[in-house]
């Protein structure tokens, strides 16, 4: 991966093994089907949606995805989660293995919901 400034999501994707690309683009739709009104970007060098306010990022590594929902959606899922290296705010999705989709729905779910009830208060 080059550590070049992206201008877009796809100029990011685009820039990874094919591999990782099927990964990264699998999310990305992922994304876009459960929540059609957030918007993509590029932040912090890496894949981010928003949705009144940060809604969360994906990035590619060598060997992982990473999957970045923040802490109060890793705390929610610690106990499904406890097969796949995580931290603070962030879960790794090894490579050689599918995505976990049925899961990574219910955490973007989770941060969607988390988001929606920032707006209504």
């Amino acid at each position: 991966m080059d550590k070049s400034t992206y201008s877009s999501i796809d100029e990011y994707i685009n820039s990874f093994p094919v591999l990782t690309q099927d990964r990264l683009s699998e999310l990305r739709n992922l994304i876009k089907n459960l929540v059609p009104e957030a918007k993509e970007k590029i932040s912090y060098q890496m894949s981010a949606f928003t949705l009144n306010g940060m809604l969360l990022y994906f990035a590619g590594y060598a060997k992982h995805i990473g999957f970045y929902p923040g802490a109060s959606t890793i705390m929610a899922f610690m106990d499904e989660l406890t097969t796949y290296k995580t931290s603070k705010g962030t879960v790794q999705f090894p490579l050689n293995q599918p995505l976990p989709m049925e899961l990574i729905t219910r955490m973007i779910l989770f941060r969607v919901d988390e988001n929606q009830s920032k707006k209504k208060k």
